[in-house]
C-alpha cells in the first residue's frame, strides 16, 4: 500500500512538473498572452511575465526530480498563493487572456483549481511531515 501511495506521489509529481515546465516555456515563446493580467501596481508586465515564467521552469523541473522534489513542492505551494494576485487582478478588472473572458463561475472555478494545485503541491511535498516510529 506504501508503494502505491509513493508512486503516486511521484507520477502525481512529475505530471505538474511537465506542465509547469510547459506553461513556463510559454511565458518566453508568448509573452503577450500573459502581459495583460499582470497587476498594474507592478509596472513592466514584460518583466514580470519573464520572471514568472523562469521560475516555473525551475519549479517544474524540481518537482520532476526526485531529489529536489519535497523542496519544490513547498515552493511550488507558496509560488501559486503569490500568483494568484494576478490571477485576481484577471477577476476583478474583467481581463481577457487571449481569446478567454471567464464569468465569475470561470473565476471560481480557476480560484479551486488553484487550491487543488496548492494541496497537490503540498502533498507532493509530504506535507504535514509524519514522525517514523
Amino acid at each position: 500500500m506504501l508503494q502505491a501511495y509513493q508512486s503516486a506521489r511521484s507520477l502525481s509529481a512529475v505530471v505538474l512538473g511537465f506542465a509547469f515546465v510547459w506553461v513556463g516555456v510559454q511565458h518566453f515563446t508568448d509573452p503577450d498572452y500573459f502581459t495583460p493580467i499582470v497587476p498594474a501596481i507592478l509596472g513592466f508586465p514584460d518583466f514580470w511575465v519573464y520572471v514568472s515564467g523562469a521560475v516555473e521552469v525551475i519549479l517544474g523541473f524540481g518537482l520532476i526530480l526526485p531529489v529536489s522534489r519535497r523542496r519544490a513542492g513547498f515552493s511550488t505551494a507558496i509560488f501559486l498563493v503569490f500568483i494568484y494576485w494576478a490571477n485576481l487582478n484577471m477577476w476583478m478588472n474583467d481581463i481577457a487572456v487571449g481569446d478567454t473572458k471567464l464569468n465569475t463561475t470561470g473565476h471560481i472555478v480557476r480560484g479551486c483549481i488553484q487550491i487543488g494545485m496548492i494541496w497537490l503541491s503540498l502533498w507532493i511535498a509530504e506535507w504535514p511531515l509524519r514522525k517514523e516510529k
